[in-house]
């Protein structure tokens, strides 16, 4: 009884697929189901011949069901007793299902959480563009001049909850090569609870869809954008396998490309009786090229339902010969009577290459308690930066043909960075309405940065020894967290505590100057939602969160642009720690009022000085005294007429700003300004099948103040018209982004002995053609994943003036 008992609990069902002409197909869906509740029990996929088993099974009454795209469901009832093979199975072509079926094309939808923004995407008119682009469409996030950002200031990029670990410049380019066809959702966390790192301010996660049946799919997706001078490319393919025991992703994705920017600046010098001794006007043409490469790739393997283990690697590489930097300027210098008193014309050439390699394990160990998990995860990256830059410049009396003085330097600089980091994570389920969850992390950051600057004396280059230096950075952090959240009918409550210890040692070898520091501090954060009735509820939220000095912010080098531009880090950068409050009604389930109150102290900006004694403007690094912001934002998602959707945004705040003039004895200024913001996007829909769409987008951001700087007002109209085909494998779009060319700008910095205008044009105005095409099994879903890891966010390239 006992031997015969084994042999009915390891009964094998085999059989071959096949089209109508004998063809194996590949890759084909089969399910087994139970008989009596149809409820799944295993599937698998057929191989390269056609070939199919499921085994382990035990003796009983089955449902086979058997699915590929364009052929009909094979479905077939099996009394199991003993090992059957089915020999072959003949799928029949569903040429009259698919002549008349509809692919409809969901609107995006936006439902709030207890303490997130959910901008629900899949399948929508948004799913075939990049990820970045669906960004410019989601509720509050904008994006302009190479930044993201929420309610005034950076978020933080996480996908699936795993933070992504490049530099925001970075973070552009690898969103704007990955397609958005797998792309869920996206949450806006406007303040994060403490499961999230304390680091930064709002946070965006990106949650793409996940895969339910066994098979392979793939896709190859691409832009064209032609700017007023040159042409940017993104190309790129994603593929996806799926075992009963195996998930495999990956994902490659190239950006080739050059991009023209125009500066103009102008700056008036004083004495120390405040009269203007000289004003400068500078022209600034860049160009600079750039072809950044990135992979992505994770292996998943199910050892059983309760253990899985999971290896993730993300690879950014920038090369040498495809990322240059060609710049030129002229620089007039006027008298106090506005008369041309002498001028000087820069050439520059910068070469950079960036090499970032991170990868990262995880282990998910499920108990049986539902929704009980423990999960654990290990760390590493490598961080490789350098850049070489020649610098030649002359200088000219007016109306003369040649110099009267030539000065050339040379400047190498590379930064290397190794990151180390561990971390676990507890979920526990305490009743059906309540939760807990407890982790902990801890973070080691070795960092090096060299700068090495060449003075040319009769074209002889020495080392200028005052200019030159290497600096050393470690950091250690060790965090811990507590979450709690409960439901009830009408409530909702979700609270935490974050603590976080950071031991810092910093070491300048030019300065022989030793900077050790190490604080403690607590993240509080609590969330409360009251649904008042079916169509309108109120909401509460506090929040702490920090901001660490990037490690460049921290480097004391001085790195020449030209002559008389440099930028500058500062060693003792302090921490920025930031309080939020916000207070929300929504009514008739489409409107929502919030109102927002943020604190930021010793916020960390980069602020432009004028040297009035050396006639040298300073970009530095610097804690601004604090920053106050509050406002009011109003939002409503709803439908005008059918196959028309409109969200719209509306935003008035106030910014305070308290600074120290740093080339005025320190003096405490306040710059303060009411401002506005305005986004505007419509969705439309066309044909029975809605596959063709249209989506129209505004916005408006007026005047603001950001530290010492007035920024001028933007804008921005877009349109994208996109076109699906062949049961939606395949899609083409054309659009026109900043179709009037009013996302340019300018900044003013004027108060006591400082003024300075500095004038920006981009290549804002893009003509864009988009594709995608899908193969394979077109009904998985992806299980792209990204790697959690906050330190490197702080990596930042130089920036460009």
């Amino acid at each position: 009884m006992f031997c015969s008992s084994l042999v009915a609990q390891d009964l094998t069902l085999s059989g071959k697929v096949v089209d109508a002409n004998k063809l194996p197909l590949v890759y084909t869906n089969v399910v087994l189901l139970m008989d009596e509740d149809d409820t799944s029990l295993k599937g698998t996929i057929t191989d390269n011949t056609g070939f199919f088993k499921i085994d382990n099974l035990k003796s009983g009454n089955y449902q086979l069901k058997i699915t590929y795209l364009g052929f009909k469901t094979y479905i077939q009832t099996i009394n199991l007793n003993s090992n059957t093979n089915l020999n072959t199975i003949v799928l029949e072509e569903d040429t009259e299902e698919l002549g008349g079926v509809l692919v409809v094309a969901k609107r995006p939808t936006v439902k709030r959480l207890v303490d997130r923004l959910v901008f629900d995407v899949e399948n929508s008119t948004l799913s075939n563009n990049n990820v970045l682009d669906v960004l410019k469409f989601s509720p509050g996030v904008f994006v302009n001049d190479g930044k993201i950002t929420v309610k005034n200031s950076e978020p933080i990029i996480y996908i699936n909850d795993r933070r992504i670990h490049l530099s925001s410049s970075e973070v552009q380019q690898l969103l704007e090569g990955t397609s958005a066809a797998n792309i869920k959702s996206i949450e806006i966390i406007t303040n994060p609870p403490a499961k999230y790192e304390a680091e930064g301010g709002a946070v965006i996660n990106i949650v793409t869809s996940k895969n339910i049946i066994a098979g392979y799919n793939g896709s190859v997706f691409g832009n064209y954008k032609q700017g007023f001078k040159f042409p940017k490319y993104a190309l790129g393919t994603s593929h996806f396998f799926k075992t009963e025991k195996l998930n495999t992703y990956l994902n490659y994705n190239a950006s080739p490309r050059k991009d023209f920017r125009h500066n103009d600046e102008f700056v008036n010098f004083f004495d120390s009786n405040n009269l203007n001794t000289s004003s400068w006007e500078t022209d600034y043409d860049r160009i600079k090229k750039s072809s950044d490469h990135n992979l992505n790739a994770n292996i998943d393997y199910e050892f059983n339902e309760f253990n899985s283990l999971g290896f993730s690697t993300n690879m950014l590489i920038s090369p040498r010969e495809d990322t240059k930097f060609n710049a030129n300027s002229i620089t007039r210098v006027l008298g106090p009577n506005m008369a041309l008193d002498s001028l000087f014309i820069t050439d520059k050439l910068s070469v950079t290459e960036v090499l970032n390699f991170a990868f990262t394990l995880d282990y998910v160990h499920k108990f049986k308690r539902e929704g009980e998990k423990l999960s654990v995860s290990a760390h590493h990256t490598n961080y490789d930066y350098s850049d070489f830059q020649n610098v030649d410049t002359g200088y000219f009396f007016p109306n003369a043909q040649t110099s009267f003085r030539d000065n050339r330097f040379q400047t190498f600089s590379s930064q290397y960075i190794k990151l180390y980091t561990g971390q676990i994570d507890y979920e526990l389920p305490i009743s059906d309405s309540s939760q807990l969850e407890i982790g902990t992390k801890v973070s080691s950051i070795d960092s090096e940065s060299i700068l090495s600057q060449f003075n040319f004396e009769n074209g002889v280059g020495v080392e200028d020894l005052q200019n030159s230096d290497t600096f050393l950075y470690d950091e250690m952090n060790y965090a811990a967290y507590v979450s709690y959240s409960k439901d009830w009918e009408h409530w909702s409550l979700q609270t935490g505590l974050r603590a976080e210890y950071t031991d810092i040692f910093g070491y300048s070898l030019l300065n022989n100057e030793l900077n050790k520091s190490d604080y403690l501090k607590m993240f509080p954060s609590i969330y409360i939602l009251n649904h008042i009735n079916e169509n309108s509820s109120i909401y509460f939220n506090y929040k702490k969160r920090i901001y660490r000095p990037r490690y460049n912010e921290l480097n004391p080098f001085r790195y020449y642009f030209n002559d008389n531009t440099y930028s500058t880090g500062n060693p003792n950068l302090k921490p920025q720690i930031d309080d939020v409050i916000t207070l929300g009604y929504t009514f008739n389930k489409n409107y929502t009022f919030e109102l927002y109150y943020r604190y930021e102290d010793s916020r960390t900006l980069e602020i432009v000085y004028q040297d009035n004694l050396e006639n040298v403007i300073k970009y530095v690094n610097t804690n601004i005294d604090h920053s106050i912001s509050y406002g009011l934002d109003f939002t409503t998602y709803t439908k005008i007429i059918p196959r028309w959707y409109l969200y719209a945004l509306t935003s008035v705040f106030f910014d305070d700003n308290m600074f120290f003039a740093l080339e005025s004895n320190n003096q405490l200024v306040s710059n303060e300004r009411w401002s506005s913001y305005v986004q505007i996007n419509n969705y439309f829909s066309f044909l029975k099948d809605e596959s063709l769409t249209l989506d129209v987008s505004y916005n408006y951001i007026s005047p603001l103040a950001e530290g010492a700087r007035i920024i001028s007002e933007r804008s921005g109209f877009n349109l994208n018209i996109k076109k699906t085909f062949w049961n939606n494998r395949a899609s083409v779009n054309i659009g026109v982004e900043d179709m009037f060319n009013t996302q340019n700008y300018n900044t003013t910095t004027k108060y006591l002995n400082q003024d300075v205008l500095f004038k920006s044009e981009m290549e804002n105005r893009l003509l864009v053609f988009g594709f995608n095409y899908k193969f394979g099994n077109t009904g998985l879903k992806t299980n792209q994943r990204q790697i959690d890891l906050d330190e490197l966010e702080r990596l930042e390239k130089e920036s460009d003036i």
